[in-house]
């Protein structure tokens, strides 16, 4: 399997679940334009971050990584963990691969990302973490880059998921968006990149002023925003996708065989459509292994805090 694009840029946008599609997002519309959109992608169950962009990154479920946040803000990522993230996995396969890690939330970089690969990496406030982003992209061109920003999380928190602050923050956000996007563009590596937006999970709007929560499996928790562009993109709208597809998505692009399906660990898969391409398997249910039932809503069990 040949290796798709050069460059894999995967911008992270936590807390954004599904709400993308009911804020002002006109950089993020036109990005994706031609390319592979989907609203209701799955989250992890439980709807939290670590429990989700774990799930991303390593391409097995939380009932496998075991992962929460407490781990991942105290415990390194070990470097002989059976359940290697895609950063090793990529590094394995191209040793000169110039990786990085750029998060608001830095337990990510720390907790998720084994620390003997050499990855890039920097921490700071979404707004003062993309121009760090965008000054890397140009000097370094890498072949993979994660970034998550947290604001609109926090905006989530502080005012419940769907208000209209947390709209405006997907809007801001939005903006940051599209300068990675230019700079990958001025680097003159935007037309062999695969360029992606994901969220990890939604959340509740209490409503009479209160902030909102996530962890449970309600609609507003579980359904998240997915898009990519690039070359072999299709363009349309995706029907069914886990977010711990990612991993999956990842390593195609690299030409990177992907493990063997296995319900007891590696379970991201290509969602069917996405690319262009009749060699990639029919789409498996895996609802089953986490009770997380694709379309039946639940009473929240759990909010993350702030």
């Amino acid at each position: 399997m040949g290796r798709k694009h050069s460059h894999v840029i995967v911008l992270g946008i936590d807390g954004a679940g599904s709400f993308v599609k009911d804020a002002d997002t006109p950089y993020f519309d036109s990005i994706f334009a031609d390319g592979a959109v989907i609203y209701d992608a799955l989250a992890s169950n439980p709807s939290i971050s670590a429990e989700c962009w774990g799930s991303m990154l390593l391409g097995v479920g939380p009932e496998v990584h075991k992962l929460t946040n407490g781990i991942v803000s105290s415990t390194p990522y070990p470097a002989d963990s059976p359940y290697p993230s895609l950063f090793r996995r990529i590094k394995a396969a191209y040793p000169e691969a110039e990786l990085g890690s750029y998060c608001d939330w830095n337990p990510i970089t720390y907790g998720i990302v084994e620390d003997n690969l050499g990855v890039s990496h920097d921490t700071a406030n979404d707004d003062a973490l993309a121009p760090v982003i965008c000054d890397y992209i140009k000097a370094k061109k890498p072949d993979f880059l994660f970034i998550q920003f947290d604001s609109v999380d926090g905006a989530g928190h502080k005012h419940g998921y769907g208000t209209p602050e947390h709209l405006k923050r997907i809007s801001e956000v939005d903006v940051l968006v599209n300068d990675v996007y230019t700079a990958a563009k001025d680097a003159g590596i935007i037309d062999d990149t695969l360029f992606i937006v994901i969220a990890d999970h939604g959340g509740t709007n209490p409503g009479n002023g209160q902030g909102g929560g996530h962890g449970g499996w309600t609609d507003g928790e579980k359904y998240v925003t997915f898009a990519a562009a690039g070359r072999g993109v299709n363009k349309v709208q995706l029907e069914k996708m886990n977010i711990r597809d990612l991993a999956a998505v990842v390593l195609y692009s690299f030409g990177i065989d992907l493990p063997e399906f296995d319900e007891a660990g590696w379970t991201s898969q290509i969602p069917e459509d996405l690319f262009n391409d009749g060699a990639i398997p029919a789409y498996r249910d895996i609802s089953h292994l986490t009770g997380a039932a694709p379309r039946i809503s639940k009473v929240p069990h759990t909010s993350e805090l702030i």
